[in-house]
């Protein structure tokens, strides 16, 4: 009897230790595959940072994917149809933040910030001021007839008024914004085309992608820099961003 009983015990007690290694086993599981998730989803760019000599804190922000009724409200509400590249995106992650800093002799700077906007601030321009500063004018009083193509890849540049439909994807520090642009726009008809544009702080339009994808692996490339997107205009970043850029490891890697 004391013998059945010391092998049930011990039944117990190997049954508990499976099921702990079993539990333990999906969890190193998911964690490989969580990883794995985060690669893909980085294009691998934080493995790269973190190899960067004077590279530090890299900091990956994780989001819920954003809700298939919210991206319809935003259609509606919007009367335009996302991308399918860029639908897919909000799928898998509501928005995307990475940062990075850099160790400069004996200081640590903030250097690298990329940012997608979650589908709640995928906000249309014309709903506030360009920059929020006192007495900006709004977007209604700095539309012209003139200059109407961009001169280097011949495409007609975006209208603040009912031409174009304007939405911010990022707010680039304050130092521009990258806009997803629907032009040829018709009131009251639903916009499908869309391709991506910079609009600097002297708010001139520069053509930068065709799709959200080729502006993501951009955004990925560049890695953050400051004012990287300036690179895409005649006059490029600012001396003090070309310092920082030139001041990192990283800069070598572009």
């Amino acid at each position: 009897m004391k013998f059945l009983c010391l092998v049930s015990a011990a039944v117990i007690i190997v049954c508990a230790c499976n099921v702990r290694f079993m539990r333990g086993m999906e969890e190193l599981k998911d964690e490989k595959t969580h990883k794995v998730f985060i690669e893909r989803l980085t294009l691998g760019v934080t493995r790269v940072l973190e190899s960067l000599p004077g590279v530090i804190d890299v900091r990956f922000a994780e989001r819920e994917p954003a809700e298939k009724r919210c991206l319809l409200s935003w259609e509606q509400k919007n009367v335009c149809i996302l991308p399918e590249d860029l639908r897919d995106f909000y799928l898998t992650t509501d928005g995307f933040t990475l940062t990075w800093n850099s160790k400069l002799e004996n200081e640590y700077v903030s250097v690298g910030c990329m940012v997608i906007n979650s589908i709640v601030k995928l906000r249309h321009l014309g709903q506030s001021t360009v920059f929020s500063l006192p007495n900006t004018p709004t977007i209604a009083d700095l539309d012209s007839d003139g200059e109407t193509e961009d001169t280097e890849n011949g495409r007609e540049k975006p209208h603040f008024d009912s031409r174009s439909r304007i939405f911010e994807l990022d707010p680039c520090a304050g130092n521009g914004k990258v806009c997803l642009v629907y032009n040829n726009c018709t009131e009251g008809e639903v916009a499908q085309q869309c391709d991506v544009w910079f609009l600097d702080r002297s708010l001139y339009w520069h053509y930068l992608t065709p799709s959200f994808t080729a502006y993501y692996r951009l955004m990925i490339t560049h890695l953050g820099l400051p004012e990287w997107q300036y690179s895409f205009t005649p006059y490029g970043p600012s001396p003090q961003a070309k310092v920082t850029s030139q001041s990192c490891a990283c800069h070598s890697f572009l």
